[in-house]
């Protein structure tokens, strides 16, 4: 069912610094620019490596899903990953059928494209999320 691992999701307190890390400590040279999800309660970054990214994410707003792993985690560290699949709801629902919980409903995420999460307690203690492939991609 699932496709490609699309990214690697990284918490961290402070865009700018992690970006240096990658930048200036791993060497990468292909970052986007800075984008905000209000809607989400995250600004990030992706770092693309060859043939995936590394998504930068840290909080915005005072109820962003961030700040509890940031309490636990204050340098930040893996969040969650992310694999491709082809119909968002399909895979919510068979995720549904499996016994797994779906954190919430599916809704559009920083590629522009449909997501879910699905819960850590269900996925042998990480954090997954599927993203509808999208169109064109590959």
């Amino acid at each position: 069912m699932i496709g490609r691992l699309n990214h690697v999701g990284v918490a961290t307190p402070s865009l700018d610094e992690a970006v240096k890390l990658y930048r200036d400590v791993l060497g990468a040279t292909d970052i986007t620019e800075k984008r905000s999800m209000p809607e989400q309660g995250v600004s990030f970054q992706f770092v693309n490596v060859g043939n995936s990214q590394i998504e930068l994410i840290e909080p915005f707003g005072e109820n962003s899903p961030i700040l509890g792993f940031l309490e636990k985690n204050p340098k930040g560290g893996q969040h969650h990953i992310c694999f491709e699949v082809e119909d968002i709801y399909a895979a919510r629902d068979d995720m549904i059928a499996k016994g797994v919980k779906v954190l919430g409903e599916p809704r559009i995420g920083a590629h522009g494209t449909l997501i879910i999460f699905c819960h850590p307690k269900d996925m042998g203690g990480q954090l997954v999320e599927l993203m509808e492939t999208p169109k064109g991609a590959h």
